[in-house]
């Protein structure tokens, strides 16, 4: 296991994250994302696509539960699971058919998923602090 803090002062620095991780995720994988309301986690992710050469608009799927991407050479879903009711209601949307492909899968509030979320690659945790925010990044 790899742990690493990051300072992000705003939102450049939290896209340059994104970008970086981006880099270190060639193929699939599964990141968890979390932090409170207003963290910065879909900022991140927006840097994460457009380093993989996405350029529409970047929005949280908070309704829909998952926004898929198709990519030149590979799909990446971001899922957020703010309003999920019940861990159940993943089996229902067919969750075990996006983590088993090779999709790059980013997970805002993974702990609602519960059991029906797989271990992470990376975990990062975002949280406010100081003038701008903390990343807290785990690598497994």
């Amino acid at each position: 296991m790899n742990h690493s803090e990051i300072y992000l002062a705003d939102e450049a620095a939290t896209l340059s994250l994104g970008a970086q991780i981006a880099q270190q995720f060639p193929t699939g994988g599964i990141i968890k994302l979390q932090g409170n309301l207003g963290a910065g986690k879909t900022t991140l992710v927006r840097g994460l696509l457009r380093e993989l050469g996405y350029q529409g608009t970047v929005k949280s799927p908070t309704y829909t539960l998952v926004e898929p991407y198709q990519l030149l050479n590979r799909t990446v879903y971001h899922f957020d699971l703010y309003r999920l009711a019940d861990p159940e209601e993943l089996e229902y949307m067919g969750i075990r058919d996006y983590l088993d492909q090779d999709a790059l899968c980013i997970l805002e509030w993974p702990d609602k998923g519960g059991a029906y979320i797989p271990k992470a690659d990376l975990q990062i945790i975002i949280q406010l602090h100081e003038a701008g925010r903390m990343a807290y990044l785990e690598y497994y």
